[in-house]
């Protein structure tokens, strides 16, 4: 690499920043020096933060480390705070010690979306987070540790609010992350002399008329009908109004007491996005053409989450949030960006829908893949096939890999380990105020 070479800085460890950043790094094969700026040496594969969160994967192994998989870029483990393009300057804040100004040639904003917490009451004091690897493990040991309680206490009160389980989101997130945790209590029940499954009461709260509104319409009433068939209370085109004290309250004029509560129903483009001077739509995402560069600009891209990348399979609307999306954009990118650095023209994203495919606990799922419907165990091991191949590294699948063997000769692991307090909201650094767990998304 000479002193001329372009530099290209790329802001967000997620799904987005990864999986461009390993493919520029393979690519340009040492034409571009390679800057990689977020505030965690890892980053969590997010699909299976359902299944660390029941003990069916050891939580390190879905989290895959930036350096070890990126070794021909730089990894600055720090917050971006500022992007001035128009002097094509990124303002970086270490975790200890003044900030810095560093330049580029290119820019690529892959900052994702982090939680957005309304003003319900009571919910930043009582509501647990589901978006980052340490939200999944304080979330097992809380969900524990309810059980715990339940069989020894002798007051009823006491002992039916800790057995229900409250889950507001009807999105992915929500709904794995339901079908996990009911199925590992169930599981678990077998343990406790005073615990029966049908103490149980898992509720999912969904503002809108249908779950898993981020894909097709059938796959979201097949997962509807799986989870009412295993007794789950679905409370759709209702909204949480309160939850201070513990005492959840519906639109629908429902009141309970509940001893746990998880939200994952909102998320917001990344609060940097405010700090730039790109062009930002009105949801406050970073407004993009087709071939994923900004708005404005012929040096700065962005895809995922953070971008409004404008689908030209059905005009008129962006691409949805999805796994599946930010991959192939992110890869997209790297592509169009590798093609101007050598001279040529940048290619149009358009990515036809494939399809979906949803977990909803232990050889349970649904799934739509290319017009064939599936639900059960043939979803749920295309649920795991499909992802056990998209996860970086030989290292993780091998992990992941052993890790369903050895729970498919083993039962579930129940053990809560110890206490965690953390905050919740993006892999970026912006943070909630946190819930702290009596046993601690």
């Amino acid at each position: 690499m000479t002193s001329t070479s372009p530099r290209i800085v790329i802001v967000g460890g997620g799904f987005t920043g990864l999986f461009c950043a390993r493919r520029l790094q393979r690519r340009l094969r040492g034409e571009a020096e390679l800057l990689f700026v977020t505030p965690r040496n890892f980053m969590t594969y997010q699909p299976f933060l359902a299944e660390a969160a029941t003990g069916t994967v050891e939580p390190r192994h879905v989290v895959v480390p930036l350096r070890r998989v990126l070794p021909g870029v730089e990894v600055l483990s720090a917050r971006a705070t500022r992007v001035a393009h128009l002097d094509h300057r990124v303002t970086v804040q270490p975790s200890e010690g003044p900030s810095y100004d560093l330049s580029y040639d290119h820019l690529v904003v892959a900052v994702g979306a982090v939680t957005r917490l309304p003003p319900v009451p009571g919910l930043e004091e009582c509501g647990i987070g589901f978006k980052r690897i340490e939200e999944a493990i304080a979330l097992r040991n809380h969900v524990l540790s309810r059980l715990d309680l339940a069989e020894t206490t002798h007051d009823p009160e006491v002992r039916r609010c800790a057995l229900t389980f409250v889950v507001v989101g009807g999105g992915f997130a929500g709904i794995e992350a339901l079908g996990e945790l009911e199925d590992m209590t169930r599981s678990a029940c077998r343990y406790y002399r005073h615990v029966r499954p049908a103490d149980l009461h898992w509720m999912l709260v969904e503002l809108t008329g249908r779950i898993l509104h981020e894909v097709g319409e059938d796959v979201g009433r097949r997962a509807a009908a799986e989870l009412s068939r295993r007794g789950i209370d679905l409370r759709l085109n209702t909204r949480l109004e309160s939850a201070v004290d513990r005492r959840i309250r519906l639109s629908d004029g429902t009141e309970f007491d509940a001893g746990t509560l998880v939200w994952t129903a909102g998320v917001q483009p990344h609060p940097i996005l405010r700090s730039t001077d790109l062009a930002l739509d009105e949801k406050g995402r970073v407004r993009v053409g087709a071939d994923l560069r900004v708005v404005g600009t012929e040096d700065a891209w962005s895809a995922g989450d953070c971008a409004a990348v404008p689908d030209l399979t059905n005009r008129g609307v962006t691409t949805p949030p999805t796994a599946q999306h930010a991959v192939r954009q992110a890869r997209h990118l790297a592509d169009n960006l590798v093609a101007v650095l050598h001279g040529q023209s940048a290619r149009p994203y358009a990515h036809r829908y494939a399809g979906s495919i949803a977990s909803l606990g232990l050889h349970k799922g649904v799934a739509e893949l290319y017009g064939v419907r599936l639900r059960g165990l043939p979803a749920w091991v295309l649920h795991r096939t499909y992802h056990l191949t998209q996860i970086p590294t030989i290292n993780r699948k091998a992990r992941i890999g052993l890790d369903w063997a050895l729970a498919s000769l083993f039962r579930r692991d129940l053990v809560s380990l110890g206490g965690v307090r953390e905050t919740s909201g993006s892999s970026e650094g912006t943070e909630v105020r946190p819930h702290e767990h009596a046993a601690t998304h």
